[in-house]
């Protein structure tokens, strides 16, 4: 082997290595963020903070919370819809917990989370995979009009969005 296959070989094997996630990925205590909803003045949900920053490997909670306020048309509570199908794809899920109840899910994965009243909603993971993840919030697929089970980006202007940016 000539010395710039084996010098190519190096800088490629570290290269690897350096992409790779190592260590514990459930190491306690996590970090925890969250993202709190309220209702604005004409019932748009707002989203604070706007942005989290994540780094692929470090273990976090990542806690949702609704002041419960959002109403639809006829004055009814409106479950206020968080999904983050692309992000959820791209971590490796440990715990949900929903009102003091934890699920032990251990890389299981879930489509969406809905808080009709006011109220908090957590998981704990660890990110995976580097990039920028949308969060979206928005009325209930269901509630619509729509069939069961639809997901995604509804066309209703009491939508908001946050995004997680992951190095």
């Amino acid at each position: 082997m000539r010395w710039w296959t084996g010098l190519a070989l190096a800088a490629a094997l570290t290269g690897v290595a350096q992409a790779q996630v190592g260590g514990n990925l459930a190491k306690y205590p996590p970090v925890d963020l969250r993202i709190d909803i309220t209702t604005g003045p004409e019932g748009k949900p707002v989203l604070a903070p706007q942005r989290l920053d994540m780094t692929t490997g470090e273990y976090y909670r990542l806690t949702f919370s609704s002041d419960g306020k959002g109403k639809d048309k006829q004055g009814n509570p409106l479950a206020r819809r968080v999904e983050l199908n692309e992000f959820l794809a791209n971590i490796h899920l440990r715990i949900l917990t929903i009102s003091g109840i934890e699920v032990h899910l251990q890389g299981m994965s879930f489509r969406a989370i809905e808080l009709d009243e006011k109220g908090e909603a957590s998981f704990t993971f660890t990110p995976i995979r580097p990039g920028d993840y949308q969060v979206y919030v928005g009325p209930n697929p269901f509630g619509l009009g729509h069939p069961p089970g639809e997901q995604g980006v509804q066309n209703d202007p009491k939508v908001a969005f946050a995004t997680i940016h992951v190095e």
